[in-house]
């Protein structure tokens, strides 16, 4: 393969340049491509890059010889996927448009693959191609054990204008959780550092001095909503930043472990009478549409999170439909 340039897509804009190459490249590993932007054989406008640079509609980016076995590009043949996680995808989703798809993940379903997991979103997404040429692919991501939204786009360029809007803060995200305890005061901002302990699955999320060198800032707005005396609250999480587990250890920070969540609360968070499962729910989404406006988005508690508000009495009310407004002309 010899040196080859390629034009940037108004629909590629502001993409990573890895995950530019991962779409057109998939055989080609990060750290064959880390070396090949480290050795300035990746150029965009002829200019060193980064895996993390971002590219702009219309540049140039150069391509150099490429290792034996990443040359082939995108569109080789893949194992079709399990009808039955077919109809499982197909059945999360809970608003969908020409952009963009909304899916309300259950809870112990992974959003990535990794080590021992062999089933998770994004594998499940070529479920919703549907005939398309672009798979659809994640903006984000929420815990494998936690419920509620995900936000799917179906095109790069799509993507490329979430993801900023994540980045941007543009996005808000609301959380319900249910917690040990009653944190005092009922309200506030938690400023809160974290820090990443060990690697892979066993590494932890933890509370950090500010003075780490290591700490990375971590801030969630919470609030009460209800409470069942002080054994067990509901909470409503607004995260103002998207660290790993960020929720999980602030909730254990103000001295309230999220029920069923034992990684981060021990013991105090098995209550009997009530499932062992994480009881965090990613409730809703507003993001600002890739076309315009404002779209809205909801997704119902799931099953053992609506067991424990029935037995506590908490009213969560009917879940609102999804709803977007758009910019008024001349807005």
């Amino acid at each position: 393969m010899s040196v080859m340039t390629r034009v940037i897509d108004q629909d590629e804009a502001e993409m990573r340049v890895d995950r530019w190459f991962r779409r057109h490249y998939p055989s080609l590993t990060q750290g064959a491509l880390q070396k090949l932007c480290r050795t300035g054989q990746i150029r965009l406008d002829g200019k060193r890059v980064t895996a993390s640079t971002r590219v702009i509609a219309g540049q140039n980016l150069r391509i150099p010889p490429l290792p034996e076995g990443a040359r082939a590009p995108l569109g080789g043949q893949k194992r079709p996927l399990d009808p039955s996680l077919i109809r499982d995808i197909q059945h999360m989703v809970v608003y969908q448009d020409k952009s963009l798809i909304v899916l309300d993940k259950p809870s112990g379903l992974a959003t990535q693959g990794g080590p021992g997991i062999t089933t998770h979103i994004d594998m499940m997404l070529d479920g919703l191609q549907e005939g398309e040429v672009e798979r659809p692919r994640l903006v984000h991501r929420i815990d494998r054990d936690t419920s509620g939204l995900l936000l799917v786009a179906r095109t790069p360029g799509v993507a490329a204008k979430l993801a900023a809007a994540f980045r941007g803060r543009h996005v808000r995200k609301t959380y319900w959780a249910v917690v040990v305890g009653r944190p005092s005061p009922q309200s506030g901002t938690i400023d809160q550092p974290l820090v990443k302990l060990g690697a892979g699955q066993g590494a932890l999320m933890m509370a950090a001095d500010r003075k780490d060198a290591d700490a990375q800032r971590a801030l969630t707005d919470y609030e009460v909503v209800d409470a069942a005396g002080r054994k067990l609250t509901w909470l409503q999480l607004n995260p103002l930043t998207g660290r790993t587990h960020q929720l999980r250890v602030h909730c254990e920070s103000l001295g309230t472990p999220i029920l069923g969540d034992p990684k981060y609360g021990g013991d105090k968070t098995h209550i009997d009478g009530f499932e062992d499962r994480l009881h965090l729910h990613a409730r809703h989404l507003e993001i600002p549409h890739p076309e315009g406006g404002m779209l809205s988005v909801a997704a119902p508690l799931p099953p053992h999170m609506l067991e424990t508000f029935r037995r506590l009495g908490f009213a969560a009310g009917e879940t609102p439909k999804a709803k977007r407004t758009k910019n008024k002309a001349g807005s």
